[in-house]
């Protein structure tokens, strides 16, 4: 956590002011009770209800045996659910651990045994999948599995709820919830976020944004991924006093009809999706002209797509670059229209630190590309539980190493030139290639596989598996590889979109794999 010396800069000038990410919520239903706080499909809620829901959820998991300090894994969808749990567990001073609805076994085992999970809170089925199913397989009699809609052989979470109960409020200092890391070297990390610092992060973010009590957002994204929970997301609407419609899927089809009905303002979308959207306004005839805004972040923004978003959507465009463990960059609502297509903004906090390094740690010339190192009031100072990798993180002096390739303008706005670990980012998921191989790595007729990016118009990045099968093997086929992997628990975005077969690869002097030489020779 942040030193006293940095905790009391950042409360004497002003980010952090001792609210906890509970009130955000109760503080809002206090100004405008009988104002729209959710939209969920034809569940309509008040700030007041939603407000009552999160106390008597809290009383109920309360008298269900939670407790402060307890972690629970919350893979719930786009819901009303969602929030409801999510408040519930912040006043009662348990802590959300957010996994995203792909993630499977592989995924969710680590994340319980890893968070020591007290509970793990699931729909019945989602998108065609059971949860129940997975829980039989991720949850031992020590973790109470709590379900949203059809409980099988757990606990529903209707069944819950009580009569509210005082609770003490937790430290401001503490940790409110646990986001997790892209995942660059396997599994995800878990990313502590304090409700000091998460405050200021969604309050920020609301104010960079434009937001206020007329906005309508738009959770089009998974809303346990930083980018809608609260940049500003979900958490920064609530704050301002506006409107959250939950979207069942970014779909143009879906979208695009809520944007219509609901009278939707800003919404937030990844790059594949902000071009699947400029392709689906041409046919899908909906009135669209309530969206003022669209953030566009999870990965780069190509300068061509950034440039039709005015023109054909109607709205302004606005880049985000940032990451769950921190640190957020925005494009300014009153920046020049050539600085919004051509930059991933600059810095939310005048106290974000910002270093740009070579290989050897020395900063770069001005306008230099080099690896970007960053220190602030919202960016952490370590991982949960990872004492090994954050010593290779963060520098001494507290600056995370964020792997990020970029060059500062002069304006102070960061360009992003790539990522210098080895991740491929298909459409804003970040698939970790070390894990996918070593998962590759144990099927029957693989003595070798690597995983590299190539690129792709729609998705920035498609995942290749390339391979080298032993002797007197068959080659597994796209379709075969897909379902073992499947069957070992992987999330689907991690999935090999390409499999090539190769008799030899390509090594570098010191006996890596060049994937650099692979990706060269394919057609």
């Amino acid at each position: 956590m942040w030193s006293e010396e940095f905790a009391a800069r950042y409360r004497e000038r002003g980010y952090w002011t001792g609210t906890t990410l509970g009130e955000v919520l109760r503080g809002a239903a206090a100004r405008h009770p009988a104002r729209t706080a959710l939209v969920d499909g034809d569940t309509r809620l008040t700030y007041a209800e939603l407000d009552a829901l999160a106390n008597r959820r809290a009383a109920g998991l309360r008298r269900r045996g939670l407790a402060a300090g307890d972690n629970v894994v919350v893979q719930l969808a786009n819901t009303a659910e969602f929030l409801v749990t999510t408040f519930a567990l912040l006043r009662l001073g348990a802590r959300p651990v957010y996994a995203l609805p792909a993630h499977r076994r592989s995924e969710i085992s680590y994340l319980v045994a890893h968070s020591g999970a007290a509970a793990y809170v699931i729909p019945d089925r989602h998108a065609g999948f059971d949860f129940r199913v997975l829980a039989g397989e991720v949850a031992d009699d020590s973790v109470r599995v709590l379900v949203d809609g059809d409980p099988g052989p757990y606990t529903a979470l209707a069944d819950v709820d009580a009569d509210p109960v005082d609770l003490p409020e937790p430290d401001p200092s503490s940790v409110a919830l646990f986001l997790l890391s892209g995942g660059t070297t396997g599994l995800p990390k878990l990313i502590p976020r304090t409700h000091d610092d998460y405050a200021y992060n969604l309050r920020a973010s609301a104010e960079v944004t434009g937001m206020d009590a007329e906005t309508v957002y738009l959770a089009a994204l998974p809303v346990s991924h930083n980018f809608a929970l609260a940049c500003p997301g979900v958490l920064g609407t609530l704050y301002a006093g506006g409107t959250v419609v939950m979207a069942p899927s970014p779909s143009p089809a879906d979208a695009f009809a809520l944007i219509e009905r609901e009278g939707v303002t800003v919404t937030a979308l990844v790059p594949s999706l902000a071009l699947l959207w400029l392709e689906a306004v041409k046919a899908v005839r909906r009135d669209l002209s309530s969206l003022r805004l669209l953030q566009v972040g999870g990965a780069r923004l190509a300068e061509e797509p950034a440039r039709r978003i005015r023109p054909e959507l109607g709205c302004a465009l606005q880049q985000v670059f940032g990451m769950a463990e921190g640190l957020l960059n925005y494009t300014r609502l009153d920046d020049p229209e050539d600085v919004v297509a051509t930059t991933q903004g600059r810095p939310l906090c005048e106290d974000d630190e910002i270093r740009i390094v070579d290989s050897e740690g020395a900063e770069v010339a001005p306008g230099g590309i080099g690896e970007l190192l960053t220190r602030g009031p919202y960016t952490l100072r370590g991982y949960y539980r990872a004492e090994e990798h954050n010593a290779r993180s963060f520098t001494p002096d507290g600056f995370y190493v964020t792997g990020d390739l970029v060059r500062r303008l002069p304006t102070g706005h960061l360009v992003v030139e790539g990522r210098v670990k080895d991740v491929i980012n298909r459409g804003g998921e970040k698939v970790p290639t070390e894990e996918v191989e070593d998962h590759l790595m144990t099927h029957p007729a693989v003595r070798e596989a690597a995983l590299v990016g190539v690129p792709d118009p729609m998705l920035g990045e498609r995942s290749c598996a390339f391979l080298r099968v032993r002797d007197g093997e068959r080659a597994p086929a796209l379709r075969e590889l897909t379902a073992y992997l499947r069957e070992r628990g992987l999330a689907d975005y991690k999935l090999p979109d390409r499999v090539e077969v190769r008799a030899e690869f390509p090594y570098t002097a010191v006996g890596k794999v060049s994937k650099k030489a692979l990706v060269e020779g394919l057609s």
